[in-house]
């Protein structure tokens, strides 16, 4: 990366803040390579803490000239209006992506809302801080989209995608990972928002073990799959997402609808589209869904893609 570029990064937060964002937001994208030579920067807005997350391991001289612009920004009008009152840096290059608060006092347990909904966050302890901000579009799309339908969320995580289905009408949610931490957290998720929690089921088990629970408790009129790239000893997308597609038929109703995500730079569109085509006929390729235009990426199949399919 290039310490010329820091100015145009501060700046660009300077610029976003002068009307901060009422929600969690994306600030800066670096990883989409749309700005020379801050590719591997990532900047979040968690409703006053700056976070800022660098990928690759970068000299002394760089981190310094860093941590000199965005102390910087702290002395400007624009952040004491913003409210801002922490900044953390995290190093994603190093083995549990430690994270050093910069400036104030962070808030390791904040509670984020995106899309008027409430989610519990936790900084500090795990690369990621329990909710993906480049599905911000999907989440809202299931909002839309979930009135009086079963729903099965699988890979749920902190169950972001069934807090948004029960948040628009969904009558079910059964949530499905193999991490019951963070499905604990999806009940607190859900509590936040004063869902009716008999309306969602968790499963802590693993998918390829559990298909006869999944179909006793269909069918389902939306499935959405958002699988991690690689998860040791349980999920190599490029192996096992084709295992998953052709289940579906059994597992979907007459007008059921699959949302299929894919957050793998090195995978395309076409993956899903001919996987489907080839493990499950009957599901034909609606579309895709836009990302976040703070997302935005020099080349669109590199970045986060979600795909609908249907009867």
């Amino acid at each position: 990366m290039k310490i010329e570029a820091l100015k145009e990064l501060v700046d660009r937060i300077e610029n976003l803040l002068s009307e901060p964002p009422k929600e969690l937001r994306r600030l800066f994208h670096g990883r989409g390579q749309t700005v020379d030579g801050l590719e591997q920067i990532t900047v979040d807005w968690l409703q006053g803490q700056l976070v800022v997350a660098v990928f690759k391991q970068q000299d002394d001289h760089f981190i310094q000239a860093l941590e000199s612009e965005l102390l910087a920004l702290t002395t400007r009008d624009v952040w004491s209006k913003a409210e801002g009152y922490a900044i953390l840096i995290q190093h994603r290059y190093q083995e549990l992506a430690p994270t050093q608060v910069l400036w104030g006092e962070e808030n390791v347990y904040p509670v984020g809302v995106e899309n008027g909904l409430k989610y519990q966050l936790e900084l500090k302890k795990n690369q990621n801080m329990g909710l993906f901000l480049d599905m911000r579009y999907g989440r809202k799309w299931v909002q839309e989209n979930s009135q009086g339908k079963s729903v099965l969320n699988l890979f749920a995580y902190t169950c972001g995608f069934s807090v948004a289905a029960i948040e628009g009408g969904a009558t079910q949610v059964v949530n499905l990972d193999m991490a019951k931490a963070s499905l604990s957290r999806g009940r607190d998720n859900h509590r936040l928002n004063q869902h009716d929690l008999s309306k969602v089921k968790f499963l802590g088990h693993d998918l390829f073990k559990s298909w006869g629970k999944l179909k006793k408790l269909g069918p389902y009129d939306l499935i959405i799959i958002d699988p991690p790239s690689f998860q040791k000893n349980s999920f190599v997308m490029t192996q096992d997402y084709q295992k998953i597609l052709r289940r579906l038929p059994s597992l979907l109703s007459a007008s059921g609808e699959v949302l299929a995500c894919v957050n793998s730079p090195a995978i395309s569109t076409q993956f899903l589209i001919d996987g489907m085509a080839a493990e499950a006929p009957e599901l034909q390729f609606i579309g895709r869904l836009e990302n976040p235009p703070e997302f935005e990426d020099i080349d669109p199949e590199k970045g986060l893609k979600v795909m609908r399919f249907t009867y």
